[in-house]
């Protein structure tokens, strides 16, 4: 097993890392560092002799975790952040129909399932009414939508 980063890399975290019960003072669960941050490899290691683990500081975050390879891309290589997380809530940013059936009206609220990225854009497995449909992230928001045909105030 040869490292594929060195001492002093910086690296890209390419997943969420999440306490698995091994970083003291956190609750199991807690979202440690966030897909997308940059940090710096400082010390290499191996577990279970099969799998390469980096030890890797992120600055932004101000925690080191251990990474596995596959959690990492360097820093410089191309990267397209993502808006939404998994289990996040979101709701349709307006009426959303398919073959002329309409699956979820402005406003509707949604779970992400899935992300899935490509080198330049990002789309999501979300569930509308009990069923999952790809969308892209253009049509997903954070909080509900404003009403289009909201009453301006009165003049």
């Amino acid at each position: 097993m040869k490292p594929r980063y060195e001492y002093g890399t910086e690296v890209r975290l390419t997943r969420n890392v999440r306490n698995d019960g091994t970083y003291p003072g956190e609750e199991v669960g807690t979202l440690l560092v966030r897909r997308g941050e940059v940090g710096a490899i400082y010390d290499v290691g191996s577990y279970l002799q099969d799998q390469i683990i980096y030890r890797v500081f992120f600055l932004e975050a101000g925690k080191t975790v251990g990474c596995r390879e596959e959690e990492l891309i360097r820093a410089d290589d191309p990267w397209v952040p993502n808006k939404f997380e998994f289990r996040e809530k979101v709701y349709a940013a307006r009426t959303l129909a398919m073959g002329g059936e309409v699956i979820a009206e402005q406003g509707d609220i949604g779970e992400i399932e899935k992300i899935v990225k490509d080198e330049t854009s990002v789309s999501y497995h979300v569930r509308f009414h009990g069923r999952v449909f790809l969308m892209p992230e253009a049509v997903l928001t954070e909080e509900p939508p404003a009403e289009e045909n909201a009453e301006s105030s009165a003049h």
